[in-house]
């Protein structure tokens, strides 16, 4: 790798040893995928995918207390995936025996480093960090230093910056450094697309479930979707993008994709077109056949796969403001219809804190929360990785929860039935 002299200097431990292991340790990231250079880090914000105190995660807050000892810092600002325990969230007095004691032990200590790095707010802990009303939206062309694959597909794709898939803790020594290994998806080549999809549904697919199906077959390639603006329209208005954020999560966790191109409306497609397309590009034809054949396909690995749902959780990555003013309006009507009063099965919608205060001054807040329906910043995934609560008969609409966790996915509808007690 050729450095600058700023950089190679900075490897030679102009700024002590600490910046040096840095510095090293990106040099080799980027001499494992044939990197020729570093390029900087423009982005105004970070984002580390690591927000959880796991016990058995020391040796990563023994590296964070080494940096910070060393009076290394980002220039940047951060935020960071959602915590993992909310108490609000239904829990046993084991699972929480479980959550303090034996998984998240570490917590306390872990948020005091992050408070160090600067995250300093609530509302800097969402997996959906370029939200409005959280305020973490790289400009387009702008280099990140991220993690969290459903941030990092939506800023590529969405947003139009350019972003690698890192691990944690390489995306802060990124932003320490101020540089990153140029490879990937900071380049114009691997942009381009390797596969065509070509949506031929009768109506609008289930964004999740379509998400899935094109991440398990161009794993980490880069598709561009034809098709799919009938729906969606050829403007990024809030419903397109939410429709994305959740798209887009489903292929990078059921796959492994980091940039998706969708015709006529992200901002490369709109600016590029087919040039973006490559010449030997693989075809996949997704219809309604093709989506009921990957929902079909879904196992099912509760432990009794006919047992009555004990908990759903609604918001992988967090739901937008008009989604869960959506999702509330949607289970009143549900619940009236049905002659109940209370959800059937106990509910959490999860979403940034800055999108629950907002939601918390609609009308729909309190007679929500009456329902029995929690509102939540948690992390379903992190609730999900208690031993205690892989037991569970757990529902949900996300593919990225259901990918990870023991949870069942289901439809937005089918869900909606089930917790307003119309399923029989």
């Amino acid at each position: 790798m050729k450095l600058t002299e700023a950089q190679q200097s900075l490897l030679d431990g102009s700024r002590g040893e600490v910046m040096a292991k840095i510095v090293k340790t990106l040099v080799m990231y980027g001499d494992a995928f044939g990197a020729e250079r570093m390029v900087p880090v423009t982005g105004r914000y970070g984002h580390t995918v690591i927000s959880f105190g796991l016990g058995v995660m020391d040796p990563v807050y023994d590296l964070y207390d080494e940096i910070l000892s060393a009076g290394i810092l980002p220039e940047q600002k951060f935020t960071a995936d959602p915590k993992p325990l909310d108490p609000n969230v239904p829990s046993s007095p084991l699972e929480d025996l479980v959550f303090k004691k034996l998984m998240y032990n570490r917590q306390e200590r872990y948020e005091a480093q992050l408070q160090k790095l600067g995250i300093t707010r609530d509302e800097d802990y969402t997996c959906a960090c370029y939200l409005d009303q959280v305020g973490n939206i790289p400009q387009k062309g702008e280099v990140l230093s991220w993690a969290e694959s459903s941030a990092v597909v939506y800023a590529n794709s969405v947003l139009g910056a350019r972003c690698n898939r890192n691990s944690g803790i390489l995306e802060l020594m990124g932003s320490i450094a101020g540089f990153v290994p140029e490879f990937g998806l900071l380049t114009d080549e691997g942009r381009k697309a390797d596969w065509i999809v070509e949506v031929r549904c009768s109506r609008k697919p289930e964004a999740q479930l379509l998400g899935s199906a094109i991440g398990m077959k161009v794993m980490e390639e880069v598709p561009y979707v034809r098709g799919l603006d009938q729906w969606l329209g050829s403007e990024l208005n809030d419903g397109a993008k939410a429709y994305l954020k959740d798209f887009g999560a489903a292929t990078a966790s059921n796959g492994a994709v980091g940039l998706y191109h969708i015709e006529h409306l992200t901002p490369e497609a709109v600016e590029l077109g087919e040039s973006l397309i490559r010449e030997d590009a693989k075809v996949y034809v997704i219809d309604d056949a093709e989506l009921e054949r990957v929902y079909r396909e879904y196992p099912v690995i509760w432990k009794n796969p006919e047992a009555k749902p004990q908990l759903a959780f609604i918001g992988c990555p967090h739901l937008t403001l008009q989604q869960l003013t959506d999702w509330a309006r949607a289970v009143l009507k549900g619940l009236e219809k049905n002659g109940r009063k209370k959800v059937a099965v106990p509910t959490v919608f999860t979403a940034p804190v800055p999108v629950i205060r907002e939601f918390e001054k609609s009308i729909y807040a309190w007679p929500l929360k009456r329902s029995g329906v929690v509102v939540s910043y948690i992390c379903p995934l992190m609730y999900m990785n208690n031993p205690l609560c892989k037991s569970k008969a757990v529902l949900t609409s996300s593919n990225k929860l259901r990918t990870y966790t023991s949870a069942k996915y289901c439809t937005d509808a089918e869900i909606l039935e089930t917790i307003t007690g119309g399923a029989k």
